[in-house]
């Protein structure tokens, strides 16, 4: 295979991670052609922390909005590289994958999904059906975007090229997510009172069905998806509190739900 080498793009979106971003950056400066950033009004030395790479990184300064999502479909937009890797400030890439991705940009595909190992309360998490959780990440610069409606979405590509071949990667990005068990329920607080807008924003309303569902259906049902059938309970207590954790997540978006809809 040819070893000749194809321009990567980084791009992030970034709200106060100066903790997180300079080991992120660490990883990539040497090899990639340029690091776009959009920050999205952060209070801490992130930026600070950025620009001290160098001439490689961009930073650009918009809103932090709700769904962050916007300001990474930004981030690759600036792209100036054939490829674009995306990524966020708690995740590592490792020198396994930096081959990967060196070979993976001179084949004929338009974009690979790359694995993801989590980790939580210090620990891989491999069950719990969270590993591989595959991520589309590295895509050709223009072919990608992102739909903007959750929190959770990730880039996929534009129609006109859907049919084009795609690849998937084999050594993980490291992740990162919670710095601590304060900082996961913070995140999980933020993340239920956007998706109680969107549901609102749908028309959906607090009523007693719609509290059983996410009170008692919702919560039993994920916890004995991820540590039963997923065996998350091979991954010890930490396999058994992000299962517990992660499966009360409905009760913040009710309760933000419910709340939303007293103020109108």
């Amino acid at each position: 295979m040819s070893t000749k080498l194809v321009s990567v793009s980084v791009c992030m979106a970034v709200h106060n991670e100066e903790d997180r971003i300079g080991s992120t950056l660490e990883q990539v400066i040497d090899w990639v052609d340029e690091v776009v950033i959009i920050d999205g009004e952060s209070t801490d030395k992130t930026v600070q922390v950025a620009q001290s790479f160098g001439k490689k990184v961009r930073v650009y300064h918009e809103k932090n909005a709700p769904n962050f999502i916007a300001n990474k479909q930004k981030a690759i937009e600036r792209a100036k590289s054939a490829w674009t890797l995306e990524l966020d400030a708690d995740e590592l890439v490792t020198d396994a994958l930096k081959d990967e991705i060196r070979q993976a940009v001179i084949t004929d595909n338009v974009g690979f999904r790359i694995p993801r190992l989590n980790h939580f309360l210090g620990k891989p998490l491999k069950k719990g059906g969270q590993y591989p959780d595959l991520k589309f990440r590295l895509y050709r610069s223009g072919f990608a975007q992102f739909p903007s409606q959750s929190v959770h979405d990730e880039a996929a590509l534009i129609s006109e090229h859907a049919a084009e071949p795609t690849g998937q990667l084999s050594s993980p990005l490291l992740h990162y997510p919670y710095a601590s068990i304060a900082v996961y329920m913070r995140k999980t607080i933020q993340y239920a009172q956007f998706e109680a807008d969107v549901l609102y924003e749908k028309g959906v309303r607090p009523s007693v069905g719609l509290w059983i569902q996410y009170y008692i259906g919702k919560p039993l049902y994920w916890f004995g998806l991820t540590y039963v059938r997923h065996r998350g309970y091979v991954d010890g207590f930490p396999g058994f509190a992000f299962s517990l954790f992660s499966s009360i997540r409905y009760w913040f978006e009710y309760a933000a739900l419910y709340e939303r809809s007293t103020r109108t």
